[in-house]
């Protein structure tokens, strides 16, 4: 399947798209709140606030007479928690109010610069009254329209300023000289009134959710078809090689999809024909087998004492060979016809009395817990073999050390059967591979102790060709257990 758009371009364009639309989003935000002009660094909100507090301190310094402007400053501070200093100055760098502070250099610069108040209206060295007042200046109580205003960022020690040029004229003295108020803060916030961080809080928000609305669609279908792969990818390492990955993507995700589908593709067919194959080998050796044993008791009844133990160990090999022999067409019959076994209703306690039959002896107790109308959908043959296997092993590692105990019960749509012993169990690092064929826990074990390793891959093949499930697990103190999942069958027995 061609590529149409590899991921990396997809990460690299979401990725763009994302800086692009937050960069347009902050340069709205700024421009918004920081408009051009001489006040550029006041926010737009903040300038509002400021020019409100101006106005209402420089009305109310002009109501006043000069000796209760400081007093009148300090309520303002007090209003803003002291993060906010006003203060007042004259053309000359003067303080006529406020507490006390030294102005630096670049402060004095600005007071006397061109937004100063020799370029303000009233008396001054460059320019005359304004038109059409008289030389005094304006009626006593008169507040000329606030100047532009500018905020200035000083180090050593680090504050904020800013400016309000004004005139406001006191009724005992009527003062034509403009006058500066000065906003002083060791911080840009000054108490909410120089910066609002709550606006860039919002739009922070914003751009998170944003951001998460451009890449959440990305990461999401990533992460689906990672977890599909993965969970394929496990089921076929548990030997579910029909299991496929969706090929929907067109990217490199797509493309693993389509390797691993391959590869599960190919992995089914090598592992079909090695079960082919040795179901063949096995099949073709019944019948050199069978001559085999016949001609070795044909010898046994014609031959003299002296050869009747060689004989004895000749016909113990072959029937090892046997034994091996119907294992290997056991498990490859329950391999081949897994996919297409038709299931039915079974009554589990059937099954379960057929195993007993086979494979129980006088001498091993079972303990046998299954509800007598408990119904599964299994084959009856397939489900009896797996049942027998279980019960010849647990009967032959543990059955001198207690009774063996077969449980079953319903949960909700399926069925679940232990088949528990009192044995020593397997070493837990064995306990993941211990349904694999021809594999054995001790690798020791001869004929007399173990079997060929074939036995639980008979268990499992025949259960997952009944649509069920195999688990096993170590019992503390001691015991082993198998576990059976098979699906429910509400069918009703009849008496």
């Amino acid at each position: 399947m061609p590529r149409r758009f590899p991921l990396y371009a997809k990460i690299l364009f979401m990725f763009f798209l994302n800086l692009a639309l937050l960069a347009g989003m902050f340069w709205w935000f700024f421009r918004g709140q920081f408009p051009s002009g001489p006040d550029w660094l006041v926010p737009s909100e903040a300038g509002e606030r400021i020019d409100s507090v101006s106005e209402i301190i420089l009305g109310e310094l002009a109501q006043k007479p000069m000796t209760e402007w400081t007093s009148i400053l300090q309520r303002f501070n007090s209003g803003y928690h002291d993060k906010v200093r006003f203060l007042v100055f004259d053309g000359r760098c003067q303080q006529m109010a406020g507490v006390p502070m030294d102005l630096p250099g670049e402060i004095r610069k600005h007071l006397s610069g061109p937004f100063g108040p020799h370029r303000g209206p009233g008396p001054g060295p460059d320019r005359g009254p304004p038109p059409g007042e008289p030389e005094d200046g304006p009626p006593p109580g008169a507040l000329l329209d606030p100047r532009p205003k500018f905020m200035i960022h000083t180090k050593d020690p680090s504050r904020y300023w800013v400016i309000v040029h004004s005139m406001p004229f006191a009724p005992e003295e009527r003062r034509g000289e403009p006058l500066s108020l000065l906003l002083v803060s060791d911080s840009l916030g000054a108490g909410g009134l120089f910066f609002d961080v709550r606006p860039w809080v919002t739009i922070g928000f914003a751009a998170f959710a944003m951001s998460a609305l451009i890449w959440f669609p990305l990461v999401r279908g990533i992460n689906r078809s990672i977890a599909h792969i993965t969970q394929a990818t496990r089921q076929i390492a548990e030997g579910r090689f029909e299991t496929r990955v969706e090929a929907g993507r067109r990217d490199e995700l797509g493309d693993l999809g389509q390797a691993v589908n391959q590869m599960a593709g190919r992995l089914a067919g090598l592992v079909a024909g090695q079960k082919r194959f040795l179901g063949d080998v096995a099949h073709e050796l019944c019948s050199p087998l069978a001559k085999l044993r016949v001609s070795l008791g044909i010898l046994e009844q014609r031959a003299g004492q002296e050869h009747k133990t060689y004989l004895a160990s000749a016909e113990d090999e072959a029937a090892h060979i046997a034994g091996l022999v119907n294992e290997l067409l056991s498990f490859s019959k329950a391999s081949l016809t897994a996919p297409g076994t038709p299931l039915r209703s079974v009554r589990l306690r059937e099954a379960v009395d057929k195993a007993m039959r086979r494979e129980v002896t006088e001498e091993v107790r079972v303990n046998i817990e299954v509800p007598d109308g408990l119904m599964v959908k299994a084959d009856i043959e397939l489900l009896t073999r797996a049942l027998s296997n279980l019960l010849r092993n647990a009967a032959r590692y543990a059955g001198q050390a207690g009774p063996i105990t077969i449980r079953a019960h319903r949960d909700e749509n399926e069925v679940k059967v232990t088949v528990t012993d009192c044995g020593p169990g397997v070493p837990e690092p064995d306990l993941p591979r211990i349904f694999d064929p021809f594999y054995r826990a001790d690798a020791s074990r001869d004929r007399e102790t173990g079997g060929v390793g074939l036995g639980l891959a008979i268990v499992k093949t025949c259960i997952e060709s009944c649509g069920g499930a195999v688990s096993c697990r170590n019992i503390e103190p001691t015991g082993f257990e198998v576990a059976l999942l098979l699906q429910f069958d509400p069918a009703q027995v009849r008496g």
